[in-house]
């Protein structure tokens, strides 16, 4: 059986960059297996338009190693697209052009492996884990396993559906996440419903207005949030997203954690200017010697049911409680789309392995290691594992987790402690701002 120093479990941008930046390090082998057949990276909402809302040295190596080959800089110097990027003069470039960049990285790197699942990791009697994998092929389905002496989880997340829909979905009721693939069903409808106030709601709303102003489509626009609110971006907010930042947080109490982190909504969701600032503009135009159009948005609107529609036309009645005068109502539409977030999704792993805290969240050490379970009873802790996670950590490291700018960052933590050696600088006092006490 083949033994790997690392194996990576999911190829999304995290695990891509941290296959890029060990690819260099000589006396490191590692292996990265990803169930689809090739990178794709939240293909459903790559629409026209669209950007990343981190600016372009946000890549998968620039902020550990601006160096690497696998830059995004590089990347445009192999296409001969260097002096097109420079007087695009663009910080935020187009999503479907990291998508690209991503999937040269990809395709460059031999550690990556695509078409094959991790079904499952468990410990081995030498120290090392086992992975047991499932090649995917057309027609075809085999089984085998590798050793590995270090996992990274890069497994991602999935989306997140309210209960009250999930018996519902298929039938002109989908997530965001499949917006692209089903857009003609929503586009050419007479109603839809948006539910979600994030950024992928409010793009998917920009589209629908565009497409459906002039056809005089029914859009309803509703989320449970306090408001259609823009997310922060301040240049001292945006201190937040630095290691200084996740050392501070990871230091506090786990309930310090919890309340600190459940005021930052703001810091990493919630809609961007320029998407605000479209929609506001697109319904301010169809207006200008015209009544308003069926277009009716709202807040703290929560869905409490879903049923067939008793009107002629029309495919489903959406229940809505208002959360501040607990008034209710309903809603008749053809077709939902549900912007409702995404969660962390499931590693596999066996429940009882990792060490859990009170909420059921999975204890990460600073440098991004899960605790695993003793063979002993009434132990909650667990012992510090050569098991690594990327996104998962929102709990423990704060609100950077998902953000691709600090994926470098904990790239450069794990390289760091799977070679037990500093491979990678990490720094310190990287921002203006101190998170804690000043000293």
């Amino acid at each position: 059986m083949t033994t790997f120093d690392v194996v990576g479990v999911g190829l999304g941008p995290f695990n891509l960059g941290l296959a890029a930046l060990l690819d260099p390090v000589g006396d490191l082998n590692a292996a990265f297996f990803e169930a689809e057949t090739s990178f794709a990276w939240h293909p459903g909402l790559m629409l026209p338009g669209t950007t990343l809302q981190v600016p372009f040295m946000a890549d998968l190596v620039t902020l550990a190693d601006p160096t690497n080959r696998y830059s995004f800089l590089n990347y445009l110097h192999e296409h001969n697209r260097l002096y097109r990027f420079y007087f695009y003069e663009r910080f935020h470039v187009p999503r479907r052009e990291y998508d690209a960049y991503a999937r040269w990285v990809a395709g460059s790197l031999p550690s990556c492996r695509f078409g094959q699942r991790v079904e499952s990791v468990e410990p081995g009697d030498d120290g090392t884990w086992t992975v047991h994998l499932r090649t995917l092929a057309p027609g075809v389905e085999q089984l085998s396993a590798v050793k590995a002496r270090a996992v990274v989880f890069g497994v991602g997340s999935r989306p997140s559906v309210p209960e009250i829909a999930r018996e519902h979905l298929g039938d002109g009721i989908f997530h965001a996440a499949e917006y692209l693939a089903l857009r003609e069903k929503a586009v050419n409808a007479d109603a839809v419903t948006v539910v979600g106030s994030g950024q992928s709601a409010g793009e998917i709303v920009a589209d629908l207005l565009e497409a459906g102003l002039p056809t005089g489509q029914h859009l309803d626009w509703f989320t449970r949030s306090s408001g259609f609110l823009p997310m922060e971006y301040s240049k001292l907010g945006l201190e937040h997203f630095s290691p200084d930042y996740i050392d501070h947080f990871h230091g506090l109490r786990p309930a310090t954690r919890d309340r600190l982190r459940s005021g930052q909504d703001l810091l990493y969701k919630g809609l961007s200017a320029e998407t605000s600032e479209r929609i506001y503009d697109l319904l301010y135009e169809a207006t200008i010697d015209r009544d308003d159009p069926p277009v009716t948005y709202a807040a703290r609107c929560e869905l409490e049911g879903i049923e067939p529609s008793p009107v002629p036309g029309r495919r489903w009645r959406l229940t809505w409680r208002h959360r501040d005068d607990g008034s209710v109502f309903a809603r008749d539409t053809d077709v939902v789309v549900l912007a409702t977030g995404y969660e962390p999704a499931p590693l596999p792993l066996a429940a009882d392995m990792i060490a859990r805290d009170e909420l059921g969240r999975p204890v990460v050490t600073a440098d991004y290691r899960l605790r695993v379970m003793e063979d002993r009873p009434g132990n909650h802790t667990g012992r510090v594992s050569t098991l690594f996670v990327q996104n998962a950590e929102l709990h423990t490291h704060g609100v950077g987790a998902p953000d691709l700018g600090l994926g470098a960052h904990r790239n450069s933590v794990i390289v760091n402690a799977v070679a037990g050696r500093d491979i990678y600088p990490v720094r310190s006092r990287t921002v203006f701002q101190r998170f804690g006490a000043p000293v």
